[in-house]
């Protein structure tokens, strides 16, 4: 049948019909302006479709007070930055455009011009301040230490918490402090993803203390019951927006903006309808009102350079290294025995057991391996309260036995049937003939496969640091966002996993060679 380049003339009917009503509708459109203000803009300004967009980039995952999704429509963000933010919009003439990107990628977003500026909770860091052009600070907050009731008063300082557990937010200046105080008071820094599973963590007897900034863990002893929060701040932080570098010209027009809402108030309405203004923000603004706008980007830091930077965090990168192979090891050698032993029983088993056993397989295997992490470490926590190590062991090991389990049960039925017919003849038993006969032939066929999901698990290591195991991978996500850059991390972090997985793939070259049997 031809198909034909034109249209039915149904077809062509209906869109002379269309077209006809747009241009009726665009002419009455046309005839009849909006008053001023019915488009949300001030009256004589033009309207929002008119005005140049301001992108500004920020993480909703956050949360309140900074950026989250209303309650009430779900398509409307709220929240203090999502206020300052339009603030500034308003400001520079533009209509605010919130792009979500994850926090601990806001620098190297705005870097490469993903948005014009990020704000979501980003804190004035010297190390920010020479990769990036900064504005001066909006917010002044507190370090503060959360802790059990039951321990109030007991851990006033980080001094207190020597040989103890201390919780936060990776990449941040509370992960700095802890890390200071691991070498001075020998606290145990825990990194997380977020900054609401410390809180559950620290509720759970798995934490002694949580570290973050006051306004978060405000909202955290609102959300967890039985937690209290010092009053006094470990150290005092500020918030700032950050912008690509050379737009300096658009930092000095935020901070004019900046300046003269704290000058007016409108800032400290801001922050008290979120509930978020005391006597510190309010001295913090004083003070800050009182400055001329900028023309230099505020304090500078002294430049780090890349190698000082990679001295001082290959310490620590080598030791995740280290995490990162023994855990893969060690879930490798549980995937390994799990996976024989489910593979012999969907062959050797009764209908029961092999039903199971297929069961388990397909579940793992049809289900994120991420969500079995989270289940295992945070689900699970109300039955059995695994260390961090051990629940990724689990998790990583009995994921990838339901692979290795396939690999050996096609393995195992591919040594011939005249060969298991033989040892039948001969007398040996099931079992005799599984040890003997079919288990080794089948070991040397599934070798390869073997060490490719031995490669791909030291790769998938890098998904436990969401159950706070600092690995190669997260250490290297940190050492990244407190030096500004993802170049020399991300050549190190890439060197480090091909000095481990290269050696692996020739040992199983090797031994595949050594084991390969002629055929005749």
């Amino acid at each position: 049948m031809t198909r034909h380049r034109g249209g039915s003339p149904l077809l062509s009917a209906r869109l002379l019909v269309l077209l006809l009503s747009a241009d009726v509708f665009a002419l009455c459109a046309s005839a009849s302006p909006v008053p001023g203000g019915a488009n949300g803009q001030p009256a004589g300004s033009p309207p929002a479709a008119a005005r140049p967009v301001l992108r500004w980039g920020g993480d909703s995952e956050g949360g309140a007070p900074f950026v989250e999704a209303d309650p009430a429509n779900p398509a409307v963000l709220r929240g203090f930055d999502v206020e300052v933010a339009a603030l500034i919009a308003e400001g520079l003439g533009r209509t605010p455009q919130f792009v979500q990107v994850a926090w601990a990628s806001i620098d190297a977003s705005v870097r490469r011009g993903d948005f014009d500026i990020g704000m979501s909770g980003v804190e004035d860091t010297p190390a920010r301040r020479t990769q990036l052009v900064v504005t001066i600070p909006y917010f002044q907050f507190g370090e503060v230490l959360t802790v059990r009731r039951a321990d109030r008063g007991k851990y006033r300082s980080l001094a207190d918490l020597g040989g103890r557990r201390v919780g936060t937010l990776g990449g941040t200046q509370a992960y700095e402090l802890l890390l200071d105080a691991a070498r001075s008071h020998a606290v145990v820094a825990v990194s997380y993803d977020d900054d609401v599973h410390p809180y559950t963590d620290l509720a759970n007897g798995r934490l002694d203390a949580v570290l973050l900034d006051n306004i978060i863990a405000a909202r955290a002893e609102r959300r967890t019951a039985g937690l209290f929060t010092e009053p006094s701040a470990v150290a005092a932080g500020r918030y700032v927006v950050v912008l690509a570098p050379g737009q300096e010209a658009l930092r000095d027009l935020i901070d004019a903006i900046l300046l003269a809402a704290m000058r007016d108030g409108r800032l400290e309405r801001i922050y008290r309808t979120w509930e978020i203004w005391d006597d510190s923000q309010a001295a913090f603004l004083r003070a800050a009102g009182t400055r001329a706008p900028s023309t230099g980007g505020g304090e500078t830091a002294e430049p780090t350079g890349p190698l000082a930077a990679t001295l001082r965090y290959l310490p620590a990168v080598l030791r995740a290294a280290v995490i990162s192979i023994v855990l893969s090891c060690l879930s490798m050698a549980l995937a390994v025995f799990v996976g024989v032993l489910v593979a012999s029983g969907r062959l050797y088993g009764n209908r029961w057991l092999r039903l199971l056993l297929t069961a388990y397989v397909e579940v793992t295997r049809g289900t994120p391996v991420l969500l079995q992490l989270f289940v295992i470490y945070y689900g699970m926590s109300s039955v059995i309260r695994l260390p961090a190590f051990v629940a990724a062991w689990i998790g990583l090991g009995l994921n990838y036995a339901a692979y290795e389990s396939e690999i050996y049960r096609s393995a195992l039925l591919a040594v011939p049937v005249g060969q298991l017919e033989a040892a039948r003849t001969l007398g040996l038993t099931e079992s005799q003939i599984l040890r003997l006969i079919r288990g080794p032939q089948a070991f040397r066929l599934a070798l390869a496969p073997m060490t490719n999901d031995f490669v791909a698990l030291l790769k998938d290591s890098s998904l436990v640091s969401v159950i706070t195991v600092i690995e190669l991978t997260k250490q290297t996500q940190i050492f990244a966002a407190n030096i500004g850059s993802w170049v020399v991390p991300g050549a190190l972090c890439a060197a480090l996993y091909l000095a481990m997985s290269l050696p692996l793939s020739r040992l199983a070259r090797r031994l595949e060679k050594a084991w390969n049997v002629p055929q005749s």
